[in-house]
C-alpha cells in the first residue's frame, strides 16, 4: 500500500523535552511492569507525580503489567496542566540484534498507541524515540520503523490528526526528519 503524501503531513518530527510538549496523548516509553525507570520513563513520571504512579501500580495489580509490543493509556496526573488527557504506556523491545522480531514489536507499540488515540478520540499524540535508549535499538532503524508504522496507523485513524515524534537528542531528531521527508518524496513521486 502506497503512504498518501496528507498521512504523513500529519507527523512532525521535533527536538525537545516530551513533558514540555503539548498534545492531547504523551506516550511513554515504559517498560513492561509498569514500574518507571531511567531515560524518557522517568522524566514522565517525574513529571506526571503520583497520580500517574499510582495509576500503573492499579494497573500492575489487574493486569500484571504491559506486553513487549503492546502499550495501555492511563491518567496524565500533572501533565494535565499542558493539556494532556492521557500518558500511553509503550513496552518497546530491547536490541537483540534484529533477529528476535525487535523491529515487529517495536512497530507494534507505535500502532498500538495510535490505536488507543484514536479509540479516545485524541487528535493529537507525542512519541519519544522509543527503544533507542538504554533497550538500544539502533536509531536509524528506529526512525524507519516508527515513520512507517505511524504512517500506517494514521491511515486508518483520521481522528489523530497530528503526530509528534519528540527527539530528545539531535541524532534522533536528524534521522526522524530525514526519514520523513524521504518517505513524503517517495509518496508524492507515488501520487504525481
Amino acid at each position: 500500500m502506497t503512504e498518501k503524501g496528507e498521512t504523513l503531513d500529519r507527523i512532525e518530527a521535533l527536538r525537545g523535552d516530551i513533558t514540555l510538549v503539548r498534545a492531547d496523548a504523551i506516550v511513554n516509553a515504559a517498560n513492561s511492569a509498569l514500574a518507571g525507570g531511567g531515560g524518557v520513563d522517568g522524566a514522565i513520571h517525574r513529571a506526571a507525580g503520583p497520580a500517574l504512579a499510582e495509576a500503573c501500580r492499579k494497573l500492575r495489580e489487574t493486569r500484571g503489567g504491559c506486553p513487549t509490543g503492546d502499550a495501555v493509556a492511563t491518567t496524565a496526573g500533572a501533565l494535565a496542566a499542558l493539556g494532556a488527557k492521557a500518558v500511553i504506556h509503550a513496552v518497546g523491545p530491547i536490541w537483540h540484534g534484529g533477529s528476535a522480531g525487535e523491529p515487529e514489536a517495536l512497530a507494534s507499540c507505535y500502532r498500538r498507541c495510535v490505536e488507543l488515540a484514536a479509540e479516545a478520540r485524541y487528535e493529537s499524540v507525542a512519541f519519544p524515540n522509543i527503544s533507542t535508549g538504554v533497550y538500544g535499538y539502533p536509531k536509524e532503524s528506529a526512525a524507519r520503523v516508527s515513520v512507517a508504522a505511524l504512517a500506517d496507523a494514521l491511515s486508518r485513524a483520521p481522528s489523530v490528526v497530528r503526530v509528534l515524534l519528540v527527539c530528545f537528542d539531535e541524532e534522533n531528531f536528524e534521522l526522524c526528519r530525514a526519514e520523513l521527508a524521504r518517505r513524503k518524496t517517495e509518496a508524492r513521486r507515488s501520487e504525481g
